[in-house]
């Protein structure tokens, strides 16, 4: 399965009908990221990856007096990023279905472009970047988050590893995505890209932030399950998977901490 084929399947549709939990596990890095995009008023920004619009809509928040177009490959999550973002609250929003490596942009038209998590999955990630900058003007911002090397002790990879072993399953070859997430998390291989690319003023800065699985610990089971559409899990190996996850049970829910980098560069 493809990426974009996995975007627009069950993993896509997943993503689309549990927006909030996603999210959940990814707003701790939600501050880094708009600190680092600095949106102005009147700026024209553009989303890559946008998903559900969470950022979309934050970025719109910001830049009230300007313009925000979310870009996604995926229909499910465009539909859905689409409801949540009401007309009337929004009316500088679009929301466009594009490869963003491909993507006709307006040359120049945007003052910033940003991302959560979305400029991974890239076939050809130079050609993609330079997609991109051509569609910044001179000066223009770049601002995105990627993850971190998953490190064998890392808290995440060890619970989520934990309880593939005991689905017996290997969680990080599920889909083609797994392995397009790690694409840029070296910071040798960012500067690598995105200088070829044609951008300057490249800045890499590692954040570490807890990612919300669920409200307790058979809650995030049972969300870690659903990922995987029509498995059946017997009672014993759902009560052991939930034994895996009760030292991370806080007042907040299900926290794992991850690493992410955070990333700006800008065109000449």
């Amino acid at each position: 399965m493809t990426v974009a084929e996995a975007w627009n399947g069950p993993l896509g549709q997943h993503w689309a009908a549990h927006p909030d939990r996603y999210n959940a596990m990814l707003d701790g890095f939600d501050e880094a990221l708009f600190d680092a995009a600095s949106v102005s008023a009147g700026e024209q920004v553009a989303d890559i990856g946008c998903g559900s619009g969470l950022t979309t809509r934050g970025a719109a928040l910001r830049a009230a007096a300007g313009r925000v177009t979310g870009v996604d490959i995926s229909e499910p999550l465009l539909a859905r990023a689409r409801e949540l973002t009401p007309g009337e609250r929004f009316p500088h929003v679009t929301y466009r279905l594009a490869d963003a490596q491909t993507c006709a942009f307006e040359p120049g038209g945007y003052d910033l472009v940003i991302s959560r998590g979305g400029v991974m999955f890239f076939a050809d990630p130079v050609a993609a970047f330079t997609n991109l900058a051509g569609a910044l003007r001179p000066g223009g911002r770049l601002a995105f988050i990627c993850p971190q090397p998953a490190r064998p002790d890392g808290e995440e990879r060890k619970a989520l590893g934990l309880l593939a072993s005991l689905l017996g399953r290997d969680h990080t070859t599920e889909h083609a995505v797994a392995t397009a997430m790690a694409s840029l998390s070296e910071p040798e291989r960012i500067h690598e890209v995105l200088g070829a690319a044609g951008f300057t003023g490249i800045g890499v800065t590692g954040v570490s932030a807890a990612t919300c699985w669920g409200k307790d610990a058979a809650d995030a089971v049972g969300f870690f399950v659903s990922r995987t559409p029509g498995l059946a899990v017997s009672d014993a190996t759902r009560a052991a998977m939930t034994d895996a996850l009760l030292p991370h049970e806080s007042p907040r829910g299900v926290l794992l901490r991850a690493g992410v980098w955070v990333v700006t560069a800008h065109t000449p």
